[in-house]
């Protein structure tokens, strides 16, 4: 059976996976009772469903002119292997891994708004490596869809990032994934399938090369822990061929070599591993068992003629946050694993599957609280942000440090990382946001107006960007929407100041009151309502002003049997502002800790009591 590997690029919710799902179910791929009524059938997490992106790769494969199926053509019996990369640059550890797996790549494109900036990043990639582009106009049954646009702007950013002529002559298809329908032109009406798309798949893609006949040489690009086979490895071969109980060589990114047999080999058949007895030849893609060490980046190769391939370069960290055992009053009260050696073992496993990350000893950090904790390094806030949050879904319990760049040297100079930040407002908000951009060193390369809406782009240091999501929703109430991607290394600007406004700290541990609340409220935004669990040193607010203060709403109202004027006159309570986990990792400072529970996420000062505090900052401690 001939082979293609694909991979499909799209901004977050282009409908990606709503096109899989399509192509899936077309080609008769047998689904199991869970997968035939779900939406979205490659969000297999809990996480990227409710964000509604992708964070972790996966694999599927059809089957197109299957002889067993109705709707097989005359052509030749084709399975395409479907890879689903991530669309945030954040996760580029993994976007770089899978495209090493593809021969070509579905660009999918929304017929409204064109390509968007987490695009150009996954696109930029797959040039490099030479993938020949398929763009997918998709939406187009939406009633404010512009095919042509988007169509001219696709155009535009292969030109930007330096396609060849040949590339820029791409193929384009137009489709409406979630009715099923693709065609050739943007004429709805015209279209009865997805089948134009299956076919310029096998058109335009090319077959993988590699020579079934040669010496075995394959690359891990994913790993995944198995309860019963233990690590699972899946990836390409590029020669040679895999089968069961078959003797290998597995060379390490040192160069070391071990010899094993495998336990298993397994294939993709729809959304399934499928475990085969059969020989599994050069081009496919494949997961195996029965090698207990292996990890990303490494080769499995014949064990007369062992040949490394070349190992996986991944972009650097740029975001670090130091990660501590949770030390608060509350400490194991909600999480069941909160201990230092339960924190080290998950944090070193994430490193297994995740080669973007770096997780290291922290030994000398004074300022870290309860302990020494453990620096974890990723490619921006929202890689570490989905790591704590899927550790506290396991039940870990612990506390993060304030996020903060990852500054290189380079010819006796300190560079600190730069992004490239587009921006698209409504035009009365675009002066608010330019100012506030200025304030934060960012330069504007570009802006332009069109229908009412102003887009803006600018180069700005990393640092400059920690906390400005959640006032960017503020400044355009909620209307406008900012991307960002990796630029590079430059000089740090300087002239950094502190964040404008102080924190309302509790005063004693106990339960908030709504008197007490009700007598703070005006000193700033309450973050907690009453009848909440508080303790001593926990931030419960935002001062309007620049310190700390400390607060007393746990404060009761006194009882008698004297009655005044006033009494029962109704008080207003504003709604607290809830402080989600990113939330509070853009608001802490220096001196504050985010404590993450399974059940809560708390803000706190790293020295909870306030004249131990003072006295540490007189000493310089």
């Amino acid at each position: 059976m001939k082979i293609r590997n694909i991979a499909i690029i799209a901004h977050v919710d282009h409908g990606k996976t709503t096109l899989v799902d399509a192509l899936l179910r077309q080609s008769n791929t047998k689904l199991s009772k869970e997968q035939i009524g779900q939406a979205a059938i490659m969000d297999s997490n809990d996480l990227e469903r409710e964000r509604g992106i992708t964070i972790f790769s996966k694999n599927a494969s059809v089957v197109w002119n299957d002889p067993a199926s109705a709707k097989a053509t005359a052509g030749e019996p084709t399975k395409i292997n479907i890879i689903d990369t991530p669309g945030h640059a954040d996760f580029g550890g993994e976007v770089e891994r899978v495209l090493k797996m593809a021969d070509g790549c579905l660009l999918l494109v929304d017929a409204k708004e064109g390509p968007m900036p987490q695009t150009r990043f996954v696109l930029k990639k797959a040039l490099a490596m030479g993938h020949r582009i398929i763009v997918v106009i998709n939406k187009i049954d939406k009633s404010d869809a512009r095919p042509q646009f988007a169509l001219d702007k696709t155009f535009e950013l292969f030109l930007e990032l330096g396609a060849s002529d040949d590339v820029a002559n791409f193929p384009v298809i137009y489709a409406a994934a979630k009715q099923g329908k693709a065609g050739l032109t943007p004429d709805l009406s015209a279209m009865t399938d997805i089948t134009p798309l299956f076919e310029t798949i096998i058109k335009y893609v090319p077959e993988p090369t590699g020579d079934p006949t040669a010496p075995l040489q394959m690359l891990t690009v994913t790993i995944a822990p198995d309860n019963f086979k233990g690590r699972l490895a899946t990836g390409r071969i590029y020669n040679g061929s895999l089968q069961a109980n078959q003797e290998i060589m597995h060379i390490d990114r040192a160069g070391v070599m071990k010899k094993y047999r495998l336990t298993s080999v397994m294939t993709f058949f729809g959304l399934e591993k499928v475990e085969t007895k059969e020989a599994i030849k050069a081009g496919d893609i494949v997961t195996i068992a029965g090698i207990p060490e292996v990890t990303i980046g490494e080769t499995i190769a014949d064990i007369e003629h062992p040949v490394a391939l070349p190992t996986i370069t991944i972009d650097e960290p740029t975001v670090k946050m130091t990660f501590v055992v949770n030390d608060s009053p509350f400490a194991g009260k909600e999480g069941k694993f909160s201990t230092s050696r339960q924190i080290r073992e998950r944090l070193f496993k994430e490193l297994e599957t995740d080669v973007a990350l770096r997780v290291i000893d922290n030994d000398s950090d004074p300022a870290a609280s309860g302990g020494a904790g453990w620096i974890v390094s990723g490619r921006g806030e929202l890689h570490l942000a989905i790591l704590i949050e899927r550790m506290r879904r396991e039940g870990y319990e612990f506390q993060v440090s304030q996020p903060q760049v990852i500054n290189k040297e380079e010819n006796g100079k300190t560079l600190t990382p730069h992004e490239q930040v587009f921006i698209e407002v409504p035009d009365d908000y675009a002066g608010i946001v330019i100012q506030k951009m200025g304030t934060r060193r960012g330069l504007l390369q570009n802006m332009h107006a069109n229908n009412g809406i102003t887009s803006l782009e600018f180069i700005i240091p990393t640092k400059g960007l920690f906390g400005y999501r959640t006032e960017f929703l503020t400044d355009t109430r909620g209307l406008g929407i900012i991307n960002t991607i990796f630029w590079g290394y430059d000089t740090d600007p300087g002239g950094w100041h502190e964040r404008d406004q102080g924190s309302l700290v509790a005063h004693e541990t106990g339960i908030s009151n709504l008197y007490g609340l009700l007598n703070v409220q005006d000193r700033g935004i309450m973050f907690i309502g009453p009848g909440v669990a508080v303790y001593k040193g926990q931030v419960v607010g935002q001062n309007a002003r620049g310190e700390d203060i400390r607060v007393n709403i746990c404060k009761a109202k006194q009882l008698s049997n004297m009655r005044s004027k006033g009494d029962g006159k109704a008080e207003h309570f504003n709604t607290p502002r809830t402080m989600d986990l990113e939330d509070a990792l853009e608001y802490i400072g220096p001196d504050e800790l985010v404590e993450v529970t399974p059940a809560s996420i708390r803000i706190r000062k790293m020295i909870l009591d306030e004249n131990e505090a003072r006295r540490q900052a007189k000493s310089g401690g």
